[in-house]
């Protein structure tokens, strides 16, 4: 917001509707920082589908994408889950449909599907278990089969394939931001910044992962940063995060790898938007009963891998 006193009417506004509700503001780390600010939990994609099971409300608020809102909903099917914006969607997760896997699957019987968080409820109802890019290790490593196909990220799953013995088949989808880097980005931010930690997520090339000086998800740099003895780090993803590593970390300085990491859809949302959400109850999720008990299974299992 522009102006501090209209963020304090409008977050005023909102911890009223909040109380009303009985609601929970959730808010992923790419949303706008305001929205962060008036959020009661942010996170990543694990944190926030744990945090989505663990709170007392009746209402759900997600600043976030449409998957995540449907992921909150399969995990708590009792509780209203609202999306702060009805367009908000994630085109990787589109980049993979029912039919797709499907087709997929007939090609590769022998192997367990592993699907990124990233994908719709149908997609999730169809695999073996779900993952985010904080666990996608633990998880292929949690599985009996030697074979994995894993969607839609073929970059995450590349990262993946390199602690793990397992045979991996990529589908080619990919995150559009995060595609966008290029080593070349990484040769220059070094130059501007000398001795700068290069942080970038595995949603990034192959060939980025191994010029940075780790791949990590954003809950997984966010911890970085705070105990890291560095002073000046690099960021590689989402603008979004810069917001919360700055609040974190006051003595540091954070500087994104290049122009262009920014999420549209991540950035529908404004605090405007909130308020319009709570006061209608609009952008209700839901998912059909007989997808949300399959994906559901997908999730748990999920959920269960330390």
């Amino acid at each position: 917001m522009s102006d501090y006193k209209d963020f304090e009417r409008i977050s005023s506004r909102i911890a009223e509707l909040k109380k009303s509700l009985n609601a929970v503001i959730v808010a992923h780390n790419y949303q706008r920082p305001e929205v962060q600010d008036v959020a009661d939990f942010t996170g990543d994609s694990l944190e926030l589908a744990r945090k989505c099971t663990q709170v007392d409300a009746k209402v759900i608020v997600f600043a976030g994408v449409h998957f995540m809102a449907e992921s909150a909903y399969i995990l708590n099917p009792d509780r209203k889950v609202l999306l702060t914006e009805a367009e908000a969607g994630c085109p990787m997760a589109d980049m993979i449909t029912e039919e797709d896997l499907l087709e997929w699957k007939r090609r590769y019987p022998e192997a367990a599907v592993v699907c990124y968080i990233n994908s719709s409820a149908a997609v999730k109802a169809l695999s073996d278990i779900c993952c985010t890019s904080a666990n996608g290790v633990q998880v292929v490593q949690s599985l009996p089969e030697k074979e994995i196909l894993f969607v839609p990220d073929q970059n995450l799953g590349h990262f993946i394939s390199r602690s793990t013995d397992k045979k991996m088949i990529l589908y080619p989808g990919f995150c559009t931001p995060h595609q966008r880097v290029i080593s070349r980005h990484i040769d220059l931010a070094r130059e501007r910044y000398p001795g700068c930690v290069v942080l970038v997520h595995p949603e990034c090339r192959p060939d980025v992962v191994d010029k940075a000086d780790a791949a990590m998800s954003t809950s997984q740099m966010l911890r970085y940063a705070r105990e890291s003895e560095s002073r000046v780090f690099v960021i590689g993803t989402e603008s979004g995060l810069l917001h919360h590593l700055g609040k974190e970390n006051p003595g540091k300085e954070f500087h994104l790898l290049t122009e262009g990491l920014v999420c549209p859809n991540m950035k529908k949302t404004t605090l405007a938007s909130v308020v319009r959400t709570m006061e209608e109850m609009r952008n209700s999720i839901t998912v059909p009963e007989k997808v949300r008990l399959k994906a559901k299974r997908a999730l748990d299992r999920m959920l269960k891998v330390k």
